[in-house]
């Protein structure tokens, strides 16, 4: 069977290869193996024959890469369901390490998981996802902290052609700690997150951390004194494992260091859980925990009140959980100022992410 191919003009249409795709199957069905081996088309499939071997020596340029296909940044008829904006989408757990400034001097390389979201219009089907990451590979070299995130998100939402963005980096900050009596000093990790989201053209930094303390109940501790001084019956106030979570709107032109932070929670709630310890920093533990009985709802305000004492914060919110020792619940708190965090719904598992492993 001889198929003579005329001449093309320009491309071809789909419906065009779709026919020649159609005619090459017909024929091969038919053709004998020596007939389909002399035109590069497998025995078995009807297709042309593929090599299995890596093409170890083979370079991509950019007229090659010009002729890959791209999905995501197809036309609107691929979008499937619903063809409406969706608010955010991107990558979450990208991991790198970060540079970040201590107050006191140098810095610290810190492992960050990364979250990378933009907006995305009712007619477009997607965004390239690796450019986020091609963006923060950009400057995490040479920037710290809130500047890496300005900048990669001043890249990507350039690139992206999105009207809204949000980029959120997540670690774990050290902070050498002195034990209460015994000179001793050790580290102790805080986790932190700085979120910059962009809207509209307008811009929020904010700073969330996890603050990890211990909550004696008031009124365990009131009634085990009762025990003792009515009955000479010795008791022990419950007290537990807390955590509190701030997320504060930095103001424009305002320093915020994680140090500061830190140190109006410890103002606020004292008892924050002991890295070294021996028998007199226990002991000194409990008669701090005694002298600072707290509920969980003081806590929200105790904690409230260092924030808006702070003139380089704004907005805020306070997550407290108690994870109870007496109960088989938490006991839990929220508050907010400002609108930033205002919000009608809770995340089911808000209180849940409070757990803290140590």
């Amino acid at each position: 069977m001889n198929v003579h191919v005329p001449e093309l003009e320009g491309q071809p249409s789909d419906t065009e290869v779709r026919a020649a795709l159609r005619l090459l199957q017909i024929w091969a069905k038919a053709a004998t193996d020596a007939e389909r081996a002399a035109m590069g088309v497998d025995a078995l499939s009807g297709y042309p024959t593929l090599s299995s071997d890596y093409p170890h020596d083979f370079q991509a340029d950019d007229a090659y890469r010009a002729t890959l296909p791209d999905l995501q940044n197809g036309p609107a008829s691929l979008i499937r369901g619903a063809r409406t904006q969706i608010q955010h989408v991107g990558i979450s757990n990208f991991r790198l390490p970060i540079r970040y400034k201590r107050r006191e001097g140098g810095d610290a390389v810190l492992e960050t998981s990364v979250t990378g979201t933009v907006s995305l219009e009712a007619e477009k089907k997607g965004i390239n996802m690796s450019r986020i990451m091609r963006s923060f590979y950009a400057h995490a070299d040479r920037d710290f902290s809130f500047d890496v995130i300005e900048h990669a998100l001043d890249d990507y939402r350039r690139d992206l052609e999105s009207f809204d963005a949000r980029i959120q980096m997540r670690f774990s900050f050290p902070m050498r700690t002195h034990s209460l009596r015994s000179g001793l000093s050790g580290w102790q990790y805080y986790d932190i997150a700085l979120e910059v989201i962009d809207r509209a053209g307008e811009r929020l930094r904010v700073v969330h951390l996890d603050y990890v303390y211990s909550s004696t109940c008031p009124c365990s501790l009131e009634l085990s004194e009762h025990a003792r001084r009515t009955r000479g019956q010795l008791a022990t106030p419950h007290s537990q494992r807390s955590v509190a979570r701030l997320s504060v709107v930095v103001k424009p032109g305002a320093c915020l260091w994680f140090e500061d932070l830190i140190e109006m929670c410890r103002r606020a709630v004292p008892t924050e859980t002991q890295v070294m310890v021996k028998r007199e920093d226990e002991q000194a533990f409990a008669e701090l925990n005694a002298a600072n009985p707290i509920f969980v709802e003081d806590a929200a305000r105790l904690f409230c009140a260092q924030l808006q004492d702070d003139p380089r914060i704004g907005d805020f919110r306070v997550v407290a959980s108690h994870q109870e020792s007496l109960h088989s619940h938490d006991a839990v708190s929220l508050l907010t100022e400002g609108p930033t965090f205002a919000q009608t719904s809770l995340d089911p598992r808000l209180f849940a992410t409070l757990h803290h492993a140590g």
